[in-house]
């Protein structure tokens, strides 16, 4: 195998060790506080009338129109509100 090769294989592990860590806690947060808070916001989404509307600035508007588009494909009229 190559240098190249093995610095690919190399930086592809350590960004799935990173990926598996933030997994890890957020399992860990949902077991304990975070838990009933993502409950009630799961609820309140389904069962709202009307639409859901997300909102945000640069980056995490970036994020929030991906989430609206994802919402109003599952079923859950969204739109986004810059």
């Amino acid at each position: 195998m190559t240098d190249q090769a093995t610095a690919a294989i190399e930086s592809a592990l350590r960004t799935f060790e990173a990926e598996a860590g933030g997994v890890t806690a957020l399992a860990a947060a949902l077991n304990s506080d975070l838990g009933p808070a993502f409950a009630a916001a799961a609820d309140m989404i389904r069962s709202a009338k009307g639409r859901l509307i997300v909102t945000g600035l640069g980056k995490s508007g970036h994020i929030g129109r991906k989430i609206a588009a994802t919402f109003a494909s599952t079923g859950t009229p969204a739109f986004f509100v810059h």
